[in-house]
């Protein structure tokens, strides 16, 4: 067996033990296959768990909807809106704290009245790296962490993904709407909604992986490094300027880093690492 398959093994059995879980389904890669893999070993003793909110784009809401409807799994959206949360709009650095506390403290109570024995999330290896304070608020709330815990990374969780069928296999990463601004800075309705009409443009016009981060009525963009080329060709750059200034943004620039995750904890690095 390979480890690969090891670890596939290690994730089945580790779910299989819980009995029954409730698990936070984003429709992104990760909880999909986390999803797909409990569904597959639990049957209906699995329930999805959607937040729905301003920072989390119509698109995704719907992909995943679709995906449980196809699938036969059981599905409750909830409503989550994390401008509500005491500080949350003031982006303080453990804004990811405030957010997935609450977010999961929703979700524990709707696991107790669907009688799920456990809460589960999507987390991996790669987000060991970087600073994740939502990660403290899962320990605090005892959340399960079952692809962490068979110590599967985001390239291995794709390539079994890959395997299964799954059309997120090759789906772009995502992180909520909330991460594209610089510590600091009020997050309200309308810059969300800049934010998430500017991502959007960027993805109908092909690009493979996009963020659109904002600093101020300043659009800083990032895509993978082998698409900068394409950004600045005239007809692009002039519709992506023009479109930009609509949402909203006086001024539009492009990250000549590309695209990365966790960009905006670049400045924490001095005070947190």
């Amino acid at each position: 067996m390979s480890n690969i398959d090891e670890k596939l093994k290690n994730l089945q059995d580790n779910l299989r033990s819980l009995g029954s879980v409730a698990i936070a389904f984003s429709g992104g890669v990760d909880s999909t296959f986390l999803l797909k893999v409990a569904h597959d070993v639990l049957g209906d003793k699995v329930l999805a768990v959607t937040a729905s909110s301003c920072s989390f784009p119509k698109r995704e809401l719907e992909e995943a909807k679709t995906f449980c409807q196809e699938h036969g799994i059981r599905h409750v959206i909830c409503e989550s809106e994390e401008l509500e949360i005491e500080g949350f709009r003031q982006n303080p650095v453990n804004r990811c704290y405030l957010c997935k506390r609450e977010l999961f403290e929703k979700i524990g109570a709707i696991a107790d009245q669907n009688q799920m024995a456990a809460v589960a999330e999507g987390s991996n290896t790669d987000d060991n790296g970087d600073y994740r304070p939502g990660l403290r608020a899962i320990e605090e709330l005892k959340v399960k962490s079952p692809l962490r815990d068979a110590q599967l990374s985001k390239e291995e969780i794709r390539r079994l993904s890959k395997r299964e069928g799954l059309p997120t296999w090759k789906k772009q990463s995502f992180a909520c709407l909330a991460s594209r601004f610089v510590y600091g800075e009020t997050i309200d309705e309308k810059k969300l909604g800049m934010v998430d009409r500017a991502e959007q443009l960027l993805l109908d016009l092909g690009f493979h992986q996009v963020r659109v981060r904002i600093h101020g009525t300043i659009a800083r963009i990032e895509v993978l490094p082998d698409e900068l080329e394409r950004l600045v060709k005239k007809e692009i750059r002039n519709l992506v300027t023009e479109k930009f200034k609509e949402y909203g943004f006086s001024y539009v620039t492009l990250d000549l880093e590309g695209y990365r995750t966790g960009s905006m904890n670049e400045t924490l690095r001095e005070n947190v690492f």
